[in-house]
């Protein structure tokens, strides 16, 4: 079946907000959405998203959106039929810094600096790239952990690429279990796990929820991430507590601005405390301990 693209351009404050509009609206639905720079000059930002079949409804809805904001700019179509996305956007993505990791595509492998914990991410079929701000904000939230608790033991829950799992094991030389309900996010995170040498230690699982007999094995940990969603990240609270040891931690985003003390809530009942919170891009990246 064909893809469809619904595109269009603003600056980047603009862009900002229009992609949390969308991505507020179409997170039950799991429709892609992308931020790309086209002219860093001129401020010029594309915002994408990407629907299967009857997009008529779907682009009614972002007109929609984009007027309750003030921003009643022009939706533009583009098919792709047999297109991956995600490898074509992949090309033209910059390295990303966040503390001192460099997520990169295998064209910027001579942009790597000594010293760098670089991560190589190859396009792939699952989200988390290092680009979106609350990757990147897990990123420099898992540095700072890492290095105060020295865990032994940690999760990345709904891994996707597994960037942040990589960056687990290449920071802290441990184990860590990558788990994702996506079979096919399981196969990308194996091969980067392959492609960044760090197999060995990253164990990637197709787990639907925390039931799956991998967790009784592995559990408790001394750390778990998770950049997922803030309606999921809720539900799972008792879950959470019942996988990370007493004094483990947590790591969590996915969670735009004003969702950030509903999710804290949830924690807080589930005999967390709130320890930090990174603010990157409208996304928070919140630090919890038990």
């Amino acid at each position: 079946m064909s893809q469809t693209r619904l595109h269009l351009t603003a600056n980047k404050i603009e862009a900002d907000r229009i992609f949390a509009a969308l991505d507020a609206a179409f997170e039950d639905d799991g429709l892609p959405i992308a931020v790309l720079e086209l002219d860093e000059d001129n401020d010029v930002h594309e915002v994408s998203l990407y629907a299967d079949g009857d997009v008529d409804p779907i682009e009614a809805q972002v007109r929609d959106i984009l007027a309750g904001l003030g921003l009643p700019k022009p939706v533009e179509r583009e098919v792709l039929p047999d297109v991956d996305w995600v490898s074509r956007s992949l090309e033209g993505l910059k390295p990303v810094r966040a503390g001192r990791f460099l997520v990169h595509g295998s064209h910027d492998r001579a942009k790597r600096h000594a010293g760098d914990l670089a991560i190589e991410i190859e396009a792939g079929l699952a989200f988390g790239t290092g680009h979106h701000g609350t990757t990147a904000g897990c990123l420099e939230m898992l540095e700072q952990v890492v290095l105060r608790e020295r865990p032994r033991n940690a999760l990345d829950l709904g891994t996707g690429s597994a960037v942040l799992a990589i960056a687990l094991a290449k920071l802290a030389h441990i184990p860590v279990l990558a788990t994702d309900i996506d079979p096919v996010a399981v196969r990308v995170a194996a091969a980067n796990a392959r492609l960044n040498h760090v197999k060995a230690l990253v164990e990637t699982v197709t787990a639907p929820g925390f039931h799956h007999p991998i967790f009784a094995r592995r559990a408790p940990f001394d750390l778990i991430v998770a950049n997922i969603l803030a309606r999921p990240l809720m539900r799972l609270a008792p879950q959470m507590a019942k996988h990370v040891r007493l004094g483990g931690s947590l790591v969590l985003s996915g969670i735009l601005d004003r969702q950030r003390d509903a999710v804290i809530s949830a924690y807080v009942g589930q005999a967390f405390r709130h320890v930090r919170t990174l603010h990157r891009e409208g996304w928070v990246t919140i630090h919890l301990k038990r």
